[in-house]
């Protein structure tokens, strides 16, 4: 099936090579000539992928806007408290949080988006509006995290694997359904442990205790010596399929696959830049996953719930996301991979601008989903802008909107997915890649001033 919205040409949600437009016998049944189709290409109606795979880094919990890349110390102390010393960056004109020192350097490679907004104060409803990048439904129609359609588009433009197309560093989202009703199939792959762990293993790619991979070899080929289907059972397509998946479990427990998780290969100099913490060698794992051809991998990073004691969390929290974000941002660039990989960094929503100096929360900073800050980088964003601005105190939205579907829209569209492209649904209903196809929502637009 093919969508032509807006006059745009697109393969069902995805980039099309030459070759496979060619192959599906549509250019005749569109009544384009190849020439027509390389001309709408050349002209930009057509928008080939410049992202292969996307670092999405989620901060549970929400992080505080002002303390980090909206920072405001003119509004006063009750608003920027303690923190009322931002930095230059290395891009003139932006400014971030004290805290963010190694990350002020390579503002050269990131946008900061500061008119985020979605205005929804719940954890699990915003953080679904957020990942998913749609609105809240009164039906009860979930619909995929962006990681589950990347997953799907992957798998279904023939993405080889072994290693599944969406990876969870260290545990899946939780609190909704990532694959929605895409179905389990598109479900994220959590990898459990601990990456800073001296023996970090991968829950569900270990052999049984004592089980040595020459013995897990020996019991594969006892496997096929035992097997007494008969020739014409191998011939059906569920018995291919089930040893297709056979194969590539094997592969991932023995084969070369499993050494992307291996963090051990790396060198003590890169592992000791990111920082030997759980979340800084988790990032450093998902660098090595999208090196290793791996679509979407998304780092979950618990602990920005800061109802009380605010400053003190940031102290905490800050010096450990600076040191690990800006040395992806750098071990990309110089392994020639941040072209190619989106960088997003966000929570499920803000936090209060005016500070809750009061017992018990002590400095506390509240959920705030009327204006808050995100941060995209690599795969087609330009670095070393502003999208967007907040007033005075950070608290509303002054110049240039961005919705959650027009951030997700706007990473389809770099990946080479259609934001307007309908997505299969189980029960047949008409459901789209994201819900601008709908026009029923505010919206900003995509991010053009930045793609």
């Amino acid at each position: 099936m093919f969508d032509v919205p807006s006059g745009r040409v697109s393969g069902r949600g995805e980039g099309w090579s030459r070759r496979s437009f060619i192959r599906a016998g549509v250019v005749g049944s569109l009544g384009l000539t190849l020439a027509d189709w390389l001309a709408l290409q050349a002209r930009g109606a057509v928008q080939p992928a410049k992202a292969k795979s996307v670092i999405q880094i989620f901060l549970w919990g929400g992080p505080s806007h002002l303390d980090m890349f909206d920072p405001k110390p003119e509004a006063g102390e009750d608003y920027c408290g303690p923190l009322k010393n931002p930095i230059q960056t290395n891009v003139p004109g932006i400014r971030i949080g004290e805290l963010l020192p190694m990350t002020a350097k390579q503002a050269d490679k990131y946008a900061i988006i500061r008119s985020m907004t979605h205005k929804n104060d719940g954890h699990e409803t915003a953080a679904y509006m957020m990942l998913a990048g749609t609105p809240l439904s009164s039906s009860e129609m979930v619909y995929p995290s962006i990681g589950s359609v990347v997953a799907y588009k992957r798998t279904e433009a023939g993405y080889p694997g072994p290693l599944p197309p969406f990876i969870s560093i260290t545990s899946a989202y939780g609190r909704f359904s990532e694959s929605g009703f895409l179905g389990n199939a598109y479900k994220t792959f959590a990898t459990g442990g601990d990456p800073a762990a001296k023996e970090f293993r991968v829950e569900g790619l270990v052999a049984p205790g004592g089980v040595t991979d020459q013995r897990q070899a020996k019991r594969r080929e006892l496997l096929k010596s035992v097997d007494t289907l008969s020739k014409d059972l191998d011939q059906q397509a569920e018995i291919q399929t089930l040893g297709g998946h056979q194969q590539r479990a094997y592969e991932l427990i023995m084969g070369d696959a499993k050494k992307a998780f291996d963090l051990s290969r790396e060198p003590d100099a890169i592992r000791d830049r990111y920082g030997r913490t759980r979340y800084g060698q988790s990032l450093l794992l998902a660098r090595r996953l999208v090196e290793n051809g791996v679509p979407f991998a998304t780092v979950t990073w618990d602990g920005w719930d800061t109802h009380s004691d605010n400053f003190g969390a940031m102290k905490r929290l800050l010096p450990e996301l600076d040191k690990c974000f800006s040395a992806l941002l750098e071990d990309l660039a110089q392994r020639g991979l941040l072209a190619s990989t989106i960088v997003t960094l966000f929570g499920e929503f803000g936090r209060t601008p005016k500070i809750s100096w009061e017992p018990p929360w002590n400095g506390g900073r509240h959920h705030y989903g009327t204006c808050f800050s995100t941060v995209v980088a690599g795969g087609g964003f330009k670095g070393g802008q502003v999208v967007g601005a907040s007033d005075f105190r950070g608290e509303q939205v002054k110049d240039r909107p961005v919705y959650p579907w027009d951030l997700s829209a706007s990473m389809y569209q770099l990946l080479g997915i259609d934001p307007m492209g309908r997505l299969p649904h189980p029960q047949g209903c008409v459901a789209y890649v994201t819900p601008l196809a709908s026009g029923d929502v505010p919206s900003g637009g995509i991010l053009k001033e930045i793609m």
